[in-house]
């Protein structure tokens, strides 16, 4: 979940990544494109326009306000990216479902040695592109989880004579460490466009609810209960 990024660019051709892949040939025995709540993911195309201004801007004073960048600043370096060699689609799932049993959307520690340098990253909210922005946009939220998880559902594999891609669908739960501590809550699935060398050239996350419906959740104070 990249969630919130700087230095964004939202772009007017953002869509599901369930309509762009809907109908390519999945190469797994259990196809989620069956599945009516993956159909339904992918509110980004209502995504009003001042809602992504608006997540840009508090990343961003995030990013100013966040030790992270402060040490960035005086010299430390993120963790080193060692180019990893796949050679297929049981190499790249395997590194997948590794990274979902690290919980990387929540806790960062992910593979970034399988994404291309220029990978896109999109979500109902954002596009932009970098793997360095997307680590450290990662590094800028995680602190602010508190009790997180997220398990993955279910992983394919699909590709035609245009593309070759991964298809993940999770589920996410979080508390934030706000004073209110609201609990986010949400289903989506994950599209990993592979290049021919199988590197992720993009990573597109859709949503069971609205960008709306998702930052809403920020404002609503949960029960008190952590189960």
């Amino acid at each position: 979940m990249a969630g919130i990024a700087s230095g964004i660019r939202p772009s007017s051709l953002i869509f599901s990544p369930m309509e762009r892949f809907r109908g390519k040939r999945c190469c797994c025995s259990k196809s989620t494109r069956n599945n009516g709540d993956v159909n339904n993911y992918g509110g980004d195309r209502d995504t009003p326009q001042l809602l992504k201004v608006a997540v840009s801007g508090v990343t961003e004073l995030l990013r100013v306000l966040s030790p992270i960048s402060k040490r960035s600043v005086q010299g430390e370096s993120f963790q080193q990216i060692d180019e990893i060699s796949v050679s297929g689609f049981d190499d790249i799932m395997s590194i997948l479902k590794s990274d979902y049993e690290k919980a990387y959307f929540v806790t960062g520690v992910f593979t970034p040695g399988i994404y291309t340098g220029d990978c896109i990253f999109e979500d109902p909210t954002i596009r932009f592109r970098g793997r360095d922005l997307y680590q450290r946009n990662l590094n800028l939220l995680v602190p602010f989880f508190d009790q997180p998880s997220i398990a993955l559902e279910e992983i394919e594999k699909g590709e035609d004579a245009e593309y070759r891609f991964v298809l993940a669908t999770w589920k996410l739960r979080t508390y934030l460490k706000l004073p209110w501590r609201p609990l986010i809550t949400i289903k989506g699935s994950t599209v990993y466009e592979l290049n021919n060398n199988f590197q992720i050239v993009r990573h597109a996350e859709s949503w069971n609810v609205s960008a709306l419906q998702a930052i809403g959740q920020i404002f609503i104070p949960s029960s008190g209960e952590s189960s």
